[in-house]
């Protein structure tokens, strides 16, 4: 299935990939975002979309500025992969977030989680069994057109060279914050009393699965307390379809 955006819309797209937007006001980010999510909502149909959503600081503002485009609703699917192998306060936050936000949370696991680790030989591996592959049969079984995901730009390699609107084979990915930086992402939470999983106030700057994450060099890349095999083969992930 290929999905093409009409002209109109991708001249407008074109203009928002200037990566000059990374330097602007955070009010300026905040509305373009919001343009992107309302830009989404309107041309696929909120049936047809998913958000993804990891408990972590950053889908967790993309849900927010969600529910701030839609009056305090989040009209999309939302999808919560879980590999089984998350820290207890994720899945708290995850719990928490759903219910006081009302979210139409779908949580996409490996039913045999177990025997995917077994024949893992190693994190990356891992993440192919629990997440990638379990994305994308969610995003067949559910029909999902448009999958949203809160990727940044400054966060990881494999992503500075990433676009708003992305197509795959079979559905479009969405990326309304990619603009934002880290330190963008901490001031909209604290301007917004937005909660947060509280490992990040115990060194953690990007969370993963438990047995994969550590706290994160204070002054060093943003995911330096993630796996190291696994962020050496980034690219090759994305490309099989994690985000």
């Amino acid at each position: 299935m290929r999905i093409v955006l009409e002209k109109s819309e991708m001249d407008r797209i074109d203009i928002a990939e200037d990566k000059g937007q990374a330097f602007q006001s955070l009010e300026k980010k905040i509305s373009r975002s919001i343009e992107i999510i309302l830009q989404t909502g309107k041309y696929f149909g909120h049936e047809n979309i998913a958000v993804a959503f990891t408990g972590g600081k950053d889908s967790t503002t993309l849900l927010h500025l969600i529910r701030t485009a839609y009056h305090g609703v989040v009209p999309f699917k939302v999808f919560n992969i879980d590999t089984s192998l998350k820290f207890e306060e994720i899945y708290e936050i995850r719990d928490r977030i759903a219910q006081e936000w009302n979210l139409h949370l779908i949580i996409l696991r490996n039913e045999d989680p177990q025997k995917a680790i077994r024949l893992a030989k190693n994190s990356a591996e891992c993440c192919l069994f629990l997440k990638t592959h379990v994305l994308n049969e969610g995003i067949k079984t559910h029909g999902i057109k448009a999958l949203m995901t809160a990727i940044r730009w400054d966060e990881q390699s494999s992503r500075a060279d990433e676009k708003y609107y992305s197509e795959r084979s079979d559905h479009m990915r969405v990326h309304p914050i990619l603009h934002f930086m880290e330190k963008d992402i901490w001031t909209y939470i604290r301007e917004n009393a937005i909660p947060y999983c509280s490992l990040y106030d115990h060194g953690y700057r990007s969370l993963g699965c438990a047995p994969c994450t550590k706290p994160s060099d204070l002054h060093g890349p943003e995911r330096s307390g993630r796996s190291l095999d696994k962020e050496e083969i980034m690219d090759k992930l994305r490309e099989m379809g994690y985000f």
